[in-house]
């Protein structure tokens, strides 16, 4: 059977052991669940309008004292 029909069920193939997932019995294992995702989804957003804002302040601030 040609290889192009195949399915290759190993999805760590070519990647660097440092990077591979620990498996455990069912599978891998410290795999953050899709809730832990969505949660440090929402606190980069938050993290970046922050950040946002306090650079544009601080900039509003010095335009302020050097004008």
């Amino acid at each position: 059977m040609p290889e192009g029909l195949n399915s290759d069920l190993n999805l760590n193939v070519g990647a660097p052991p440092r990077v591979r997932p620990q498996l455990g019995e069912w599978g891998p294992l410290e795999v953050p669940s899709t809730r832990t995702k969505k949660r440090m989804r929402w606190w980069a957003i938050l993290a970046v309008v922050v950040a946002t804002a306090a650079v544009s302040a601080y900039g509003y601030w010095m335009y302020t004292l050097l004008r």
